[in-house]
C-alpha cells in the first residue's frame, strides 16, 4: 500500500516544470489505474506520449479511486494551485451515478470545477460516463444528459462516455466488471486523445 501511494504521488508530480504546459487529469478509479500498475494507466500513457511533444507537456494525475464530484470539488482548488494547468481533463461523476446521488448536485459540482479552471485560464475537456440499465431508465437518461447539459452551459468539449471504446468487450475489464484491464488502457488513451489534442494547440 505504501509503495502504491508513493507511486501515486510521483505520478501526480509534473514531468516538466515549464509554466503553462501542464495537463491535469482529475478523475476517479477509471483514471487512477485501479487494479493495474500505475504506469499502465491511460494518464501515464498520455504522459509518455506528450514527453516527445515540442514544446513538451507534463501530465499530473490527481485522480483518486472512489472519488465523487463533491469530493473532487473540495480538493480541486489545491490541485489547480499545485499544477497550474493549461488544460484540465475532468473525468468525475461515475461514482455519483453508481451511488444514486443527486444529479442536480453532481451538475453543480461539475460546473463549479469547470468555472474554477476557466478562471485560471485553463481549457477543459469534460469526460462523461454511462450507467447500467438496472438504475432505472429515468435516472440513467438524466445522468447521461447531465454531462451534455454542463458541457453546453460552459461551452466545453465533451467525450460522452470514457469507456466507449471497450464497453462491449467483457475481456477488456477486470473480474469486477467495472475497471478496465491494462491491455485496454491504450484504447482509452486514444479516445481521450481525440478530444484532448485540439486543446493542446
Amino acid at each position: 500500500m505504501l509503495k502504491r501511494l508513493l507511486l501515486l504521488f510521483i505520478l501526480a508530480l509534473p514531468i516538466s516544470a515549464s509554466a503553462g504546459s501542464s495537463v491535469l487529469v482529475f478523475g476517479d478509479s477509471l483514471s487512477a489505474g485501479y487494479g493495474i500498475a500505475l504506469q499502465q494507466s491511460w494518464p501515464a500513457l498520455l504522459a509518455k506520449r506528450l514527453e516527445d511533444n515540442r514544446p513538451p507537456w507534463s501530465v499530473s494525475n490527481a485522480s483518486i479511486s472512489g472519488e465523487t464530484t463533491a469530493g473532487g470539488r473540495t480538493r480541486f482548488k489545491e490541485a489547480l494551485d499545485r499544477v497550474q494547468p493549461a488544460v484540465v481533463v475532468l473525468a468525475l461523476g461515475a461514482n455519483d451515478g453508481l451511488r444514486g446521488l443527486s444529479l442536480a448536485q453532481m451538475r453543480d459540482n461539475l460546473l463549479a470545477m469547470i468555472r474554477a479552471a476557466k478562471d485560471r485560464k485553463a481549457r477543459v475537456l469534460l469526460v462523461g460516463m454511462k450507467l447500467p440499465p438496472n438504475y432505472g431508465p429515468d435516472y440513467v437518461r438524466q445522468f447521461e444528459q447531465a454531462f451534455a447539459r454542463v458541457a453546453r452551459e460552459e461551452q466545453v468539449p465533451l467525450l460522452p462516455f470514457l469507456l466507449a471504446p471497450i464497453a462491449a468487450d467483457a475481456a477488456a475489464f477486470q473480474p469486477d466488471g467495472l475497471h478496465p484491464t491494462a491491455a485496454a488502457q491504450p484504447k482509452l488513451l486514444e479516445y481521450v486523445w481525440s478530444g484532448l489534442q485540439p486543446l493542446l494547440k
